[in-house]
Parts: C-alpha cells; structure tokens; sequence
C-alpha cells in the first residue's frame, strides 16, 4: 500500500519492559503530603483537565500549576522527575528546571497568593531558593512544581497490552537523562549488550551502590526482574553467586553493589 503524500510509515523494532506498575517503598514527605492536597484542591477547581475524571493521584511530571483571569490551569515544564530518579540528579540541573518554573509563575502573578489562600505557603521559597544540594532536590522532587500533576490510577500507573511509548523511550526515563550527574550512567548494556536503564536507590555520597532497574530490552536478563522475581531470573553476580542466593536483593528490581550494571552505572564517580 502506498503512503500518502506528505506522510511516511514508522514502526518499532527495539521494545522495551518498564517497570511501571508501583513506587519503590517509601514514606511520604510532608511537602508530599502537602503538594498532593493543593493538586487535589486545584484540579477540583477545574472542569476541563485533560485527564479527567478522578480519583487522581499525585504524578511527579513536573507540572507547574498557575492562575489567571478564568482560573487555574496546569502548565508542564520541560523535565519531571521521578520520585526514584532524584538520587542521580545534579543539583545544577534541577536548579535549571526551577529558574524556569520561577519565569512561568512571575508571568502570572495572582499564582502565588493563590496557593495561599489553599493553605500552601511554601512557593515563593522554592521558586526563590537556589538548589544547591540533594535535601533541596528531594524538596523539589516532591513540591507543587514537580508533584502535581493530577492523573487517575490508570492513566499514571496503568500497564496496556502494548504501552505508548515517548517516541522510543518513556518520558520519565528520557528526562532522567537531562537532570543526571554527568559521571552517573542512567543506560548500561547486560553481558549480551542490550540496553537496561538504571537509578541509584541513596543519595549521592551516601556508599549504597546498589541502583534499581527501570526498564529494559526485553531480550535481557534484568527484564524478568520488571515482571517477577523468580530466582532463576537472577543472573551470577561477579563473584559468582548462584541465583537463588541473589533472588531475595532482586526484590524491588534492586541489584546489589557487585552486580555488572551497578558498577557500570557508577564507574566514572567520583563523589
């Protein structure tokens, strides 16, 4: 069949396993817990979201919400970052993606007071305070300008026959790789050279090297530990263990320090 002028045909050829359906264990921070309650109360405001109806939750995508003459709309910024990705991200780098949520609001002036009037005071400070360290990531990650935006369980965490994919990558990973530090490897290859997609699970400096799979070739190995478990997904670590021995640290997709890709990830650090 021939194509229509002025289009072309695409396909994909290089699929992937996400590790999508749920968030690595954690307890929320209180600017969670208060960036959640001020997405809820503002999208309720709304009668046009994208992604109505509710019950939504709370997505790290970096939106930035604001306020003009007809009310409050929800605006995205060029990166979100994960709630499991920010232990890899550069302070510098995010501190580029609050300079410009900084631009966006100062361009709609009634933004702040309204926050306020929900009981959410702490916007002029994020905007205004440079970031500078991974406490002021992790306060990032989970405030008003980077949790917030409003999505119900399916449309956030829902897993399809076939997932629609960010062009090739999913965009979670993809701005991962605009907000790293340059000396962490967010994509290193498995013995076979197929590509998995990794983050650290402590922050930087912390001397956890162990780092958490995202997504993966679906010919590699650390595919199955998206999926299921199993002891016989696991792979030998360096020293040889035998996969039983290492089904247990594959809980959570997390490979242990001595694992080959969670020392490719961190070979070139150097602090």
């Amino acid at each position: 069949m021939n194509s229509p002028a002025g289009s072309h045909p695409e396909h994909e050829d290089f699929p992937w396993t996400i590790s999508v359906a749920d968030h690595p264990p954690r307890s929320d921070s209180a600017q969670y817990i208060a960036s959640r309650k001020l997405m809820r109360e503002l999208v309720d405001t709304t009668d046009d979201w994208t992604f109505a109806p509710g019950p939504y939750q709370d997505h790290h995508g970096g939106g930035v919400w604001v306020k003009d003459d007809d009310g409050w709309i929800c605006l995205f910024l060029p990166l979100g970052i994960e709630w499991s990705a920010q232990f890899c991200a550069d302070p510098a780098k995010v501190d580029r993606v609050r300079r410009c949520a900084a631009r966006v609001v100062g361009a709609f002036p009634d933004t702040l007071p309204g926050y306020a009037s929900f009981g959410y005071d702490d916007g002029e400070r994020l905007l205004t305070t440079a970031i500078k360290n991974a406490d002021q990531v992790a306060e990032w990650t989970d405030s008003i300008f980077n949790a917030s935006v409003p999505l119900p369980a399916g449309t956030h965490s829902g897993v399809l026959p076939k997932a629609a994919g960010y062009h090739h990558y999913p965009k979670p990973i993809v701005d991962i790789d605009h907000f790293r530090h340059d000396d962490f490897e967010l994509f290193v290859t498995d013995e076979k050279g197929f590509s998995v997609a990794v983050v650290p699970v402590a922050p930087r400096g912390s001397g956890d090297g162990r780092v958490r799979v995202l997504a993966a070739h679906p010919s590699s190995s650390y595919a199955e530990c998206l999926v299921t478990p199993p002891a016989a997904a696991a792979p030998r670590s360096a020293a040889g263990a035998e996969p039983e021995a290492r089904a247990e640290e594959w809980k959570g997709a997390v490979l242990p320090p001595d694992d080959a890709l969670a020392r490719q990830a961190f070979r070139r650090q150097t602090g």
